[in-house]
């Protein structure tokens, strides 16, 4: 069984926020035509989309294609809403949590989804959490950051303490970049804040000792291979070895907690690929594309099935049957 457990979707329509809200500057979609969309910030555009990211038949034909059984859906970040009150947050949570049941209702045997939860607010994120495992979601998709609170945050680690409670699986996914104001060209917010961003989640959780007070119960991911934590974990260890600042809350070396979370395979490159799973071992990497867009993998899964040193069976861990521990599929 194919598994990809990092895809997104957008709702074909969803309300007027700007109008119930009354406040400007939400998310919706343009819809333009021959199946393409624009998602709108306001008056300004965000990111071309198209058609396979809210219509589950065309999203089917493109797994059929691709050899994939199961899809995981999770919203668009820029849905999070964690800059708004977060009482807003917490009603449009709801509003795009059901639009995403009501999209894998088309085929819920094929099609999954994660919840979104209003993170600026950790009492309504355990509900939201709670009620969307109760509706059948079977993840809930996080942002790795809340304004200037990172995941190491008091209120944050007690949120990851509830999803383990729930027995409800996390996905850490990147958003608002830092340095916009240096990176406005070329895409290389994503290029390299996005990777950056992912490092300082992963860090955050190890370094600041928050992972010696989680149970070992809680199911976390983190997207894109987990940034740029593979290739520079042998500088992390360095540092704990020889500076006390960086060891000071991190009672074990770095890179023994690797055990303690998932990375999804979004690397595009099979020497990327190898070093990861060398870092993280088979069993904590899944297959994950970030489809249906330019920068996800284009045919999802080639990057493992045609990899030259992995092993069928690491390959099948990777292409789903990590996951399906994961998400308990």
């Amino acid at each position: 069984m194919i598994i990809d457990m990092h895809t997104h979707f957008v709702p074909k329509a969803w309300p007027d926020l700007a109008a119930r809200f009354g406040t400007p500057n939400w998310p919706w979609l343009k819809h333009t035509s021959d199946g393409k969309g624009m998602i709108m910030l306001g008056d300004k555009e965000f990111r071309p989309v198209y058609e396979a990211l809210w219509d589950p038949r065309v999203r089917l034909a493109e797994m059929d294609r691709d050899g994939v059984d199961i899809q995981v859906l999770s919203a668009t970040p820029v849905l999070f809403a964690y800059d708004r009150p977060w009482q807003q947050a917490a009603e449009c949570s709801e509003i795009f949590n059901d639009l995403a049941l009501e999209l894998c209702h088309y085929n819920p045997q094929r099609l999954k989804a994660m919840a979104q939860v209003p993170l600026q607010h950790i009492d309504a994120a355990c509900r939201e959490v709670t009620r969307a495992k109760r509706n059948g979601h079977i993840g809930v998709q996080i942002g790795n950051h809340v304004g200037e609170k990172d995941l190491d945050n008091e209120g944050l680690v007690c949120f990851l303490q509830h999803c383990a409670n729930e027995n409800m699986p996390v996905l850490v996914h990147p958003w608002d970049m830092l340095g916009r104001e240096r990176m406005g060209k070329y895409m290389l917010q994503w290029l390299v804040a996005m990777p950056a961003e992912t490092h300082l989640s992963i860090l955050s959780l190890i370094l600041s000792g928050a992972f010696e007070r989680l149970p070992k119960t809680l199911k976390i991911c983190f997207a894109h291979g987990g940034g740029n934590f593979a290739f520079q974990l042998g500088r992390v260890d360095n540092a704990w070895r020889h500076r006390d600042i960086v060891r000071q809350d991190c009672p074990n070396l770095p890179s023994s907690y690797c055990d303690r979370f998932y990375v999804d395979s979004a690397v595009f490159s099979q020497d990327a690929l190898s070093l990861l799973t060398k870092t993280m071992g088979n069993e904590r990497v899944m297959l994950g594309s970030d489809s249906p867009f330019p920068l996800g993998e284009q045919r999802v899964g080639t990057l493992v099935r045609e990899h030259g040193e992995l092993s069928d069976q690491v390959k099948s861990k990777i292409l789903g049957e990590n996951a399906s521990y994961f998400f308990n599929i």
